[in-house]
């Protein structure tokens, strides 16, 4: 595959890689290749056989980069079928960095638009559910500031919001997501009891977030998951004892969030670490689960 000397190296890189990334089979594949050998010597099989072991190195790192950050989407659908989803979005949404740790964002969306996987409605969500906890992992560190938790005794909470952990993020779903990621990744709750909650359409929120260097999730109650979402939308702690009342009374009138006993909790497991002034208070913005 010797470029022809009058040939930009930019330019066979750019056809090279798109080449690559184009969905074996399909025209838009077969112009690319057409491209590629236009900006080469003669033709040979050397070439193609070049070509097929680039496309198939691209195939197997698309397939461990992937495995890497959704190891239970893998379990829940099998090796196989794993590998030729993560090929698909390998070529419906390549990478746009070096860096394949950051790629993959759009498996979520990506499987819950294939009507070959109407079986598992819930892969969506857990796909969502396991992309928050691979960016909680990556999120930048936060030091805890406990001398800063005697402001809520010492000030007006106005204006007052908690700092929460890096990585932080709620998945609202109709499904038990945190129990079917936690089942696989830790065992807890077992196999068993996640597909009763599944076969049951037990609906869950998904807390996420990081507790030191470890990243977490675990199913939260609907007004603990409306507070850290009012938090996570920029509002101060009225504001977000005001969200998770107003969930409390659509969703559990008779069982108000202790909040008292929420913070104590919440602290003890790293998912608050602080608590800050915000310069300009603002309503929450609304969330889309």
């Amino acid at each position: 595959m010797n470029a022809h000397p009058a040939t930009p190296l930019a330019q066979q890189q750019q056809a090279l890689l798109q080449a690559l990334l184009a969905r074996p089979g399909t025209a838009g594949a077969d112009t690319a290749h057409a491209q590629l050998l236009t900006l080469l010597d003669t033709p040979s099989p050397q070439t193609a056989r070049g070509l097929a072991a680039y496309r198939a190195n691209g195939h197997a790192l698309a397939e461990r980069a992937l495995a890497a950050a959704y190891p239970v989407v893998a379990a829940l659908i099998g090796g196989d079928n794993f590998a030729l989803l993560a090929r698909d979005l390998w070529h419906q949404h390549p990478p746009h960095r070096g860096d394949l740790v950051q790629w993959g964002d759009a498996l979520p969306g990506f499987v819950q638009a294939q009507s070959q996987l109407t079986d598992v409605p819930y892969l969506g969500d857990v796909a969502r559910a396991e992309w928050a906890l691979h960016l909680a992992a990556g999120a930048a560190d936060a030091a805890p500031d406990m001398p800063s938790f005697a402001r809520l005794a010492q000030e007006n909470p106005q204006g007052l919001a908690l700092s929460l952990a890096p990585g932080t993020a709620v998945i609202a779903s109709r499904h038990p997501v945190a129990s079917l990621v936690t089942a696989h990744l830790h065992g807890t709750p077992s196999l068993a009891e996640a597909a009763q909650r599944l076969q049951r359409g037990q609906g869950e929120h998904a807390l996420v977030w990081r507790q030191g260097l470890r990243p977490r999730i675990a199913p939260t109650a609907p007004a603990a998951a409306a507070l850290v979402q009012a938090l996570l939308a920029g509002a101060d702690l009225p504001q977000a004892l005001e969200a998770a009342g107003a969930c409390d009374a659509q969703e559990a009138p008779d069982e108000a969030l202790d909040f008292s006993a929420w913070l104590h909790a919440a602290v003890t497991d790293g998912l608050v670490i602080g608590v800050h002034s915000l310069h300009h208070p603002h309503p929450p913005t609304e969330t889309t689960p």
